[in-house]
């Protein structure tokens, strides 16, 4: 009897490997959860995902993170930050982006909601591992006052082929980029001794992001209201980080047949070749609460000239593809 039990629980156990293991393409979402505004970024062999947790604004006091090795096959890594460990936070810890320097990984998030100068805003976090458990690196914010009417929130840093680090960031429909000083403790002021410089394009309202394709800056952000249906995301190229950024078009948006909502994303290039890969977030069909958004991934391509071909949004997601 307990050889005939341990037969069955052997093939239970292989079976449900086997079918996992066949799975052919992701699905969307990749990952079950409400979660939101997620970075991509590839570390150790790994594909990761850092999003917001998508909950009412008192109940966002923790971030998770989730790894993949094939962009199919998930794994969860619960609470990498929460208030906790940053004791100037109390709620809305929102976007983080992530950067690996000088053997540290390091966080960046908003938090708090800020409406005022001082009452939060983009704060810095670091670990030793993409994991974490990471640590609050300043014991305050980077970021706390309002300029040029950019509420410090959804931040984006950006390394540029010089080695300089760049912050995007802005809500309330304006966008500003800012140089971080190496060590990441604070900003440093560009030539002209500005600290801030708006670089905000036409219908832009949140969400910034940014990469390098052929010595091409492409500069992307969010449209529309992020609790409606209309939420997208278009783009700009420039021949500097700086800009100007004049909008090319939308390339990220709802189908009424799959799902609405679709935006505040980021890109993920497979190292050494021309894959590229957008995730987001979307709204499930019928669902109604706004914070009922779930973190998507599909290809995205370019065609001749360089530009972003739309892209279009699925159910099933992308197949597995393991880095070398």
């Amino acid at each position: 009897m307990l050889i005939k039990k341990l037969c069955v629980a052997w093939l239970m156990i292989t079976g449900s490997y086997y079918l996992h293991a066949q799975q052919a393409t992701a699905g969307n979402p990749v990952f079950p959860g409400w979660y939101a505004d997620p970075e991509g970024a590839v570390f150790n062999q790994q594909y990761w995902i850092y999003p917001t947790y998508s909950a009412p604004y008192k109940q966002q006091v923790f971030l998770d993170a989730f790894s993949s090795p094939d962009l199919v096959h998930w794994t969860k890594h619960p609470a990498i930050l929460d208030t906790q460990r940053v004791k100037w936070a109390h709620t809305a810890m929102w976007a983080p982006a992530i950067v690996y320097k000088d053997n540290k990984y390091f966080l960046f998030f908003g938090a708090n909601d800020m409406q005022k100068d001082g009452a939060g805003g983009i704060g810095v976090a670091v670990a030793d591992k993409p994991e974490g458990p990471f640590t609050d690196h300043l014991g305050k914010p980077l970021i706390s006052e309002i300029r040029n009417g950019a509420q410090p929130i959804d931040q984006f840093v950006f390394r540029d082929k010089d080695g300089r680090y760049y912050i995007y960031y802005g809500g309330w429909g304006h966008c500003n980029v800012a140089r971080l000083k190496n060590d990441f403790t604070a900003l440093e002021p560009f030539a002209d001794g500005n600290i801030y410089k708006e670089i905000t394009p036409k219908e832009y309202v949140e969400g910034p992001f940014m990469f390098i394709r052929n010595n091409k800056y492409y500069f992307m952000w969010s449209e529309g209201g992020w609790g409606g249906p209309d939420y997208r995301v278009a783009y700009a190229i420039a021949d500097s980080p700086l800009g100007p950024f004049e909008r090319i078009g939308t390339i990220l948006q709802q189908d009424t047949t799959v799902a609405t909502s679709a935006g505040h994303h980021s890109v993920i290039q497979v190292p050494g070749t021309d894959e590229w890969y957008i995730v987001y977030h979307r709204r499930p069909l019928g669902e109604t609460d706004r914070n009922h958004r779930v973190v998507c991934v599909d290809a995205m391509q370019f065609d001749t000239e360089g530009k972003i071909i739309p892209v279009k949004i699925t159910r099933e997601g992308v197949k597995a593809r393991k880095l070398k």
